[in-house]
């Protein structure tokens, strides 16, 4: 199941950081087996780059 917050976050990293769908995908999936926060198993699947990470944190704090 996906938190309701990461609905926002989906459409962001879809819209502003041009993350392709399936990655996203991806990594849902990982956090359904293995709880852990979207941003960080994005990075760590190779999904985004630092710089991005570091974007994706700054839009939470907004959010």
């Amino acid at each position: 199941m996906i938190p309701q917050n990461y609905g926002k976050l989906v459409s962001f990293l879809k819209d502003e950081l041009l993350i392709a769908p399936t990655s996203i995908e991806t990594a849902l999936r990982h956090c359904e087996q293995d709880p852990g926060p979207l941003p960080m198993v994005l990075w760590q699947y190779g999904f985004v780059s630092l710089k991005q990470l570091e974007q994706i944190y700054d839009w939470l704090e907004t959010v």
